[in-house]
């Protein structure tokens, strides 16, 4: 007997976009002719039974919104295995036999391990605006927040050249600078500084010197799990050492996880929706719908889980030109 109906959620961090994937799922369900439901909270929602039927009117008019009108939330509970027992009994009364699960690296190690204990098959949307899952180019957000970033750099920007001022500014990325490195490009930054390429403060000090003979501002995007520290700690360093310029700091957080989602994003969307579901009718499952070279693949989540993307050195090469 094939898929009958499919559950879909969200789970993690929110992401721009995630509302057009939700919607995406469930206009390719139905046009496939399979039921649909919304899981309420992610894997709380599973644990306790927080699921409501969906049709297409539910999805209307949220393509542009940002956010999740499915909501998440952390589950302890999903946690252990009497959880996740407890999780799979809820599906079955709900008549649920398939899941679309629409989140980052945590969201596809739960929803491996349950398939692996319950059986149900499940595909993954990678949605985390760090684009730091491999086996995909791009994931669904990262292309807004990026844009966000850069406007309120290029906004910054305008207040740094009136002041002479050095402005540290503070993006998203943890265990990612690729919202650091593309909004560097992007922006013109002097100097980015993420996790993956530890350079420290003597290096970055070397670069103001150096811009200061040419340039009456400089702005430093500086990721937030950055080795020498956040936006704060990295101007205090510096400036016990250099201190030419009047300085500033901006620490973006979570603005770069709201607002409209791009165009790029809402394609992104639209396109791992219908994937996901199309997938999951024709048998597959234990895979995350990711976009190679422009073409849409289904990578298996063992490929996906715990291996992170790594920056592409080209644009660190390209990065170092610019900023001269």
């Amino acid at each position: 007997m094939g898929i009958t109906h499919i559950g879909v959620f969200t789970s993690g961090g929110d992401a721009p976009g995630m509302n057009a994937a939700i919607r995406a799922v469930v206009r390719a369900a139905y046009y496939h002719g399979v039921r649909i439901s919304g899981i309420m909270g992610g894997y709380e929602g599973m644990v306790h039974g927080d699921i409501r039927p969906m049709a297409v009117r539910d999805v209307s008019n949220i393509v542009q919104r940002g956010g999740t009108i499915l909501r998440s939330a952390r589950s302890e509970a999903f946690r252990t295995v009497e959880g996740r027992a407890q999780a799979r009994h809820v599906l079955g009364a709900a008549g649920i036999d398939a899941l679309v699960a629409i989140g980052g690296d945590g969201t596809f190690t739960g929803a491996s391990l349950f398939q692996q204990e319950h059986g149900i098959p499940t595909i993954g949307i990678p949605g985390t605006i760090d684009n730091d899952l491999a086996g995909t180019d791009v994931t669904l957000g990262f292309d807004t927040a990026t844009n966000t970033a850069m406007e309120a750099v290029d906004r910054i920007r305008d207040t740094a050249s009136a002041h002479d001022r050095l402005f540290f500014v503070e993006v998203m990325g943890r265990t990612s600078g690729a919202i650091a490195l593309h909004c560097g490009i992007a922006a013109g930054a002097e100097f980015v500084m993420v996790p993956e390429r530890p350079e420290g403060i003597e290096e970055l000090v070397s670069a103001l010197e150096k811009a200061s003979s040419s340039k009456s501002s400089v702005i430093v995007i500086v990721a937030e799990g950055d080795e020498e520290g956040g936006a704060y700690a990295v101007a205090r360093k510096v400036k016990e050492r250099y201190d030419h310029y009047d300085t500033r700091v901006t620490v973006l957080g979570h603005v770069q996880r709201g607002g409209n989602p791009s165009v790029a994003d809402r394609v992104l969307a639209g396109r791992s929706g219908v994937a996901a579901v199309e997938a999951l009718l024709a048998g597959r499952s234990g895979a995350m719908v990711g976009v190679v070279n422009g073409h849409v693949v289904l990578v298996p989540f063992a490929e996906a889980i715990g291996v992170r993307r790594a920056l592409d050195p080209e644009l660190l090469r390209v990065l170092g030109v610019l900023a001269i």
